[in-house]
């Protein structure tokens, strides 16, 4: 997967914005104003980092050794740095989805019935 098809997926899905809050060169997606994605646009090897449950952050860093790291720049425990360029895609989506829905889960009532409210 390349950054396009990256941003592309994480575009598409509900409630999704894009941003550049840190500099010019991190894009940072959030739903509903809440971080689930980054993507670190001049970095090469081309590289994002997503929300993870801490568990399964350890077994995705054991399982791809080198490819799936602890979060640049991020909380070592929710955060993974994904290689993207040799992971396969189907996994990256898979995990898009998984932070894209870590971060739905700890919205206050409020926000959820905002989230619930879009088309």
């Amino acid at each position: 997967m390349n950054v396009e098809l990256f941003r592309e997926y994480c575009t598409a899905k509900k409630g999704v914005t894009e941003e550049f809050p840190f500099d010019e060169k991190t894009l940072v997606f959030k739903v509903m104003g809440k971080m689930f994605a980054l993507c670190a646009l001049e970095r090469l090897p081309s590289q994002v980092n997503l929300k993870c449950d801490p568990d399964r952050a350890i077994l995705l860093r054991d399982e791809y050794d080198g490819l799936i790291i602890p979060g640049y720049h991020m909380s070592k425990v929710h955060w993974n740095t994904l290689l993207i360029e040799n992971i396969p895609p189907k996994l990256i989506i898979e995990l898009i989805d998984h932070s894209y829905n870590l971060v739905i889960s700890k919205f206050t009532k409020k926000l959820k019935a905002k989230y619930n409210a879009l088309s």
